[in-house]
């Protein structure tokens, strides 16, 4: 599986707007309903908040990959947000995040839930790397990235 063939430079945002968690997911989940990869935008909205109550999304480094399964969708879809100000994520190292990964699929396809969630965390190991999408500024450079650590 490669996050570059799914991430769509539409759902890409460097930097967000978003101050907080909750305007963070809500803005990447605005960003997939205006590519038209959403059915229902209040319920995938719904299904990332749920599950960000049930324990926090944000892996530590600067990092958070919420998610959420629904039906709200028809193949796993993804966005992705850069935030220049860190957001506080209550993430499991206590540091706030810049680099937010949502992921949203069909309740019923927990294979590439799955995979997507290892892809994006063993890359995300990469510090070099992190740095680098903190630092990007614009969605076709985040795309760029993405693409280029999947070839290595």
């Amino acid at each position: 599986m490669l996050l570059a063939q799914i991430i769509q430079p539409g759902c890409v945002k460097a930097p967000l707007d978003a101050k907080d968690k909750t305007s963070a997911i809500t803005e990447l989940i605005d960003l997939l309903e205006a590519e038209k990869l959403l059915q229902n935008k209040d319920e995938a909205l719904q299904s990332v908040l749920v599950r960000e109550q049930m324990r926090s999304t944000g892996i530590g480094s600067g990092v958070a990959i919420p998610h959420g399964k629904c039906k709200a969708v028809r193949e796993l879809v993804m966005a992705i947000g850069i935030a220049h100000q860190s957001i506080d994520f209550n993430s499991v190292d206590g540091k706030p995040v810049s680099i937010i990964m949502l992921l949203l699929s069909p309740i019923d396809q927990t294979g590439p839930h799955i995979q997507a969630l290892a892809k994006i965390s063993k890359i995300m190991l990469d510090e070099s790397f992190r740095t680098k999408l903190q630092n990007a500024s614009s969605s076709a450079e985040v795309c760029e990235l993405l693409s280029n650590k999947e070839k290595e």
